[in-house]
């Protein structure tokens, strides 16, 4: 187990702009530190469905605060159990929490208050949102913790919001259990239904370009037939790069991929297109060294990500 380390936030001059403080590894910086202020802010309380999640408005002092934990591989899981405890320690009670999709995958992580990149992460197959509350009726505070990671750093969202916010949380210890990682050999269907997502390997795409190679991609025959066995579920394709250039570029390029992925999906495999969307993240979510060729080709890829069960 880690022991974790304690982050002390620096309070400004006015009381408002004291924010929260939480017990985190050693490796963790502040990356953005938003100065309380008067405000509303939607809590989620509920998953996506029927297009929308549900929500508790509350209006008071906001505080947005969001660290990137480096060098480390600790799992969502355990990163969001120790932050529980913490809040639990200090009188708060959970009032929502959940995991990639049974929050409702793509959907639900556009449909929440996500500090934009790079302040904040948010790989779409491994997320976790905890709402907690303390008090009760006008004297209630909330709290929302969003928690993500990439292959070699974890991000933290926090966001408070309440009538009178006070002092910091105090600190508390924290420490993180590991959690074994389903075998990701098998077929393409096996090991999207083990993990919830699946790199899309055998795809080719002309260097620097999106256009994509003529086939026929197994993978992309599996998907399709996987799909169609399984006409309520929804599929995202999300596009990767690796380091090699700027990251609106790669952005772009990483969405461009993806989208031409699902386009080949619906014209040539029969897909319905209601059941794909596509998304690219550029360089950051890698699965290996962008320091070597190999590890830089491992990065340039396309995930299938399944983001509804419905």
């Amino acid at each position: 187990m880690i022991r974790a380390a304690l982050i002390a936030m620096v309070a400004c001059a006015s009381p408002l702009a004291a924010a929260p403080t939480l017990s985190l590894p050693p490796s963790a910086t502040r990356t953005v530190e938003d100065a309380r202020s008067l405000g509303s802010y939607d809590v989620p309380v509920g998953p996506w469905a029927d297009g929308k999640i549900d929500k508790l408005h509350v209006e008071g002092e906001i505080s947005r605060t969001a660290w990137r934990i480096t060098e480390n591989r600790e799992p969502t899981l355990a990163l969001i159990a120790a932050l529980r405890g913490q809040l639990e320690a200090e009188g708060f009670q959970t009032v929502f929490s959940c995991d990639t999709d049974a929050c409702g995958g793509f959907d639900f992580r556009f449909a929440i208050d996500v500090l934009p990149e790079p302040r904040m992460h948010i790989d779409l197959g491994d997320f976790r949102v905890l709402s907690a509350r303390r008090g009760e009726g006008d004297a209630a505070d909330y709290v929302t913790l969003i928690v993500s990671r990439t292959t070699d750093s974890a991000y933290v969202q926090m966001t408070r919001v309440g009538k009178a916010l006070g002092a910091p949380l105090p600190i508390a210890a924290a420490r993180f259990e590991p959690r074994v990682t389903p075998p990701s050999d098998g077929a393409l269907s096996d090991q999207l239904v083990a993990s919830g997502k699946v790199v899309l390997g055998d795809l080719i795409f002309a260097s620097g370009t999106t256009k994509l190679g003529e086939g026929p991609f197994a993978s992309l025959g599996d998907l399709a037939d996987w799909l169609k066995a399984h006409p309520d579920q929804k599929i995202a394709l999300v596009g990767h790069t690796d380091a090699e250039g700027s990251l609106a570029g790669n952005v772009a390029l990483s969405r461009a991929r993806a989208t031409a992925v699902l386009d080949r999906l619906v014209s040539v495999y029969g897909v319905p297109r209601g059941q794909l969307s596509a998304d690219g993240v550029g360089y950051l979510s890698p699965l290996a060294s962008n320091l070597t060729e190999e590890g830089r080709a491992q990065n340039r890829r396309v995930e299938a990500m399944i983001t509804s069960t419905r």
